[in-house]
């Protein structure tokens, strides 16, 4: 069984294209995750069970379904309840990113409460507010224990991604779907996706190295 060059050669510009689709949707999704996690990470940890108990639901929902249930349900019923049509770019950002959220808010807080409690006391007997200490002690000690759980969750988050071919973005495994299709081939199209998402990951993990290092 050969390996047909031509026909990888031909679709090349749509997979490049794919993969720039796939690179934009995994950053803004992580970015948005994030910043959702953020609330999500700091409700778990509330004292109020107002705060608590919704935030806890949203991490054991999201962790405890498929994530290709949750596009399909962002994309046919939470996307139209809002827009009045469905939009598969929109729902592929807004799923991946409520579903990235539910693991990043468990980093905050597992990062934060790994710091020493006495930390915070210290800063709050010296006359800081509750939000200074955890601005200027706790967090920046925190996010360094952090960081290789971000890349993780990145790095997951760009292979996750290709399930959003199912509903017809079009990124790298869309295109794979299609050179799949019209040459009736297997080899060539998953080969060439598998060797391109490789080198995303690849890529990232090491940008991520660096950056822990440096930190």
């Amino acid at each position: 069984m050969g390996f047909d060059f031509d026909i990888v050669w031909d679709y090349l510009p749509l997979l490049l294209r794919g993969t720039g689709y796939t690179i934009g949707i995994s950053f803004l999704s992580i970015a948005l995750g994030a910043l959702l996690g953020l609330f999500i990470g700091f409700g778990k940890m509330s004292r109020r069970w107002w705060l608590r108990w919704p935030a806890s639901a949203y991490v054991n929902f999201f962790r405890g379904t498929p994530l290709i249930l949750q596009i399909m349900m962002t994309h046919f019923m939470l996307v139209p309840l809002f827009l009045g049509t469905t939009n598969a770019f929109v729902a592929a950002i807004v799923a991946l990113s409520l579903n990235s959220a539910a693991y990043t808010g468990e980093i905050y807080r597992a990062g934060i409460q790994s710091i020493d409690p006495g930390q915070e006391e210290a800063a709050l007997s010296l006359g800081l507010t509750r939000w200074q200490s955890m601005r200027y002690v706790v967090l920046p000690q925190a996010v360094k224990r952090m960081i290789p759980a971000f890349g993780n969750e990145f790095i997951v988050l760009v292979k996750d991604s290709s399930l959003v071919a199912y509903i017809a973005v079009p990124e790298l495994m869309y295109w794979s779907n299609a050179m799949k299709g019209q040459y009736l081939k297997v080899w060539e199209p998953y080969m060439t996706a598998a060797i391109i998402y490789f080198i995303l990951t690849y890529l990232l993990s090491k940008a991520l190295q660096y950056v822990e290092k440096r930190v």
